[in-house]
């Protein structure tokens, strides 16, 4: 049984996801204590519980103490079995966080599967779910084939958005490191602007594509910011931007794609220029860094460093990054090289 401190350095909801990801992939058992505890709400909450009911479902496993509010958690796993999972979230609990803690051994099972979520998919403190179509699963193809399916977007306070996704794991006989050091030249710069139906009439997702191209004029790739209105229970906006980058003809590898993402939702006061503007300066932050793995993108990335080795470039090493080590390195039994000056994580 292995003994996790939830209150450890950043001290979020990720330890708990993490720790449930690697307990299922592994099949070894944990406990983890204090989750949560320096939030406003200590404990799981919505998300957290589903993700705990799903790898309950998929594994068979035994667990304690999962309610809400809990500041303690028993997972022990069988074997992993994959099958289509139905959840409801019930709230606008965030959906990608939520596949942070059950994708991963989803995409190392024996046969295809499914999964297919209600809940928050635009929601604060968490990736929206473009940057996890855009961003996170081109990285997570290097071990399944992933068709990720937005039916209805999901905005704070009623969520409601459905997210479907369909996973069929690769035969690999060698399963790759990890290996993104350069980030290579940039090739183009994808966007995607979302706005409830309700603020058509306000041009809301014209201003804001408009915003972010101006703010990005110094980039002299291509740039293509789609507009989409959209139906949902609760009025939101959110903006998208990406950048590929290439070291030859091509605009990704196969194996180690290079893609920098950012994203930011809209708020009351703040206007939908200023979000473009803030978006745009996002990205620009991480294209100066030189490196080719974005500060949200490199803590996702260190369970699959733990599993499979190499090594990555970010452009921030944030707690979040030192928080997701400290559990890996608890499941693995390994320890990661961090070469603060340089930014660069190994295993």
């Amino acid at each position: 049984m292995i003994h996790i401190d939830g209150n450890y350095l950043e001290g979020g909801g990720q330890i708990v996801r993490t720790a449930l990801s690697l307990s299922a992939y592994t099949g070894e058992g944990f406990t983890v204590t204090e989750i949560r505890k320096g939030r406003d709400k200590p404990g799981l909450k919505a998300q957290h519980l589903h993700g705990v009911k799903a790898l309950q479902e998929l594994c068979n496993a035994k667990v304690g103490d999962a309610h809400m509010g809990s500041e303690r958690l028993t997972f022990i796993p069988e074997k992993f079995s994959p099958k289509t999972i139905s959840l409801d979230i019930g709230t606008a609990g965030s959906i990608t966080l939520l596949l942070q803690g059950v994708l991963l051994p989803c995409l190392f099972g024996e046969k295809g599967m499914r999964l297919k979520l209600v809940g928050g998919t635009d929601v604060n403190w968490s990736p929206s779910f473009d940057y996890f179509d855009k961003v996170i699963v081109p990285q997570l193809r290097r071990y399944a084939d992933l068709d990720v399916g937005l039916e209805r977007r999901g905005y704070y306070p009623k969520g409601q958005g459905k997210v479907d996704i369909k996973i069929k794991p690769k035969k690999l006989d060698h399963i790759p490191k990890l290996h993104l050091v350069e980030q290579g030249a940039l090739a183009k710069v994808d966007g995607i602007v979302h706005v409830s139906q309700a603020l058509a009439e306000k041009q809301v997702g014209e201003r804001m594509a408009q915003s972010a191209k101006m703010h990005l004029g110094g980039l002299e790739v291509p740039k293509e910011i789609k507009i989409e209105y959209v139906d949902s229970s609760s009025i939101g906006t959110g903006i998208t931007l990406v950048g590929k980058y290439s070291s030859d003809d091509s605009f990704t590898d196969e194996f180690n794609p290079v893609i920098l993402g950012v994203d930011r939702l809209g708020e009351k006061n703040i206007t939908a220029e200023e979000i473009g503007k803030q978006c745009a300066l996002s990205l620009l932050d991480a294209h100066n860094s030189a490196a080719p793995v974005d500060k949200h993108l490199g803590d996702m990335l260190i369970p699959f460093l733990g599993l499979f080795g190499g090594e990555i470039h970010v452009e921030e090493i944030t707690n979040h990054l030192k928080t997701n080590i400290y559990v890996v390195e608890k499941f693995l039994k390994k320890k990661f090289k961090i070469d603060e000056r340089n930014k660069v994580i190994s295993l």
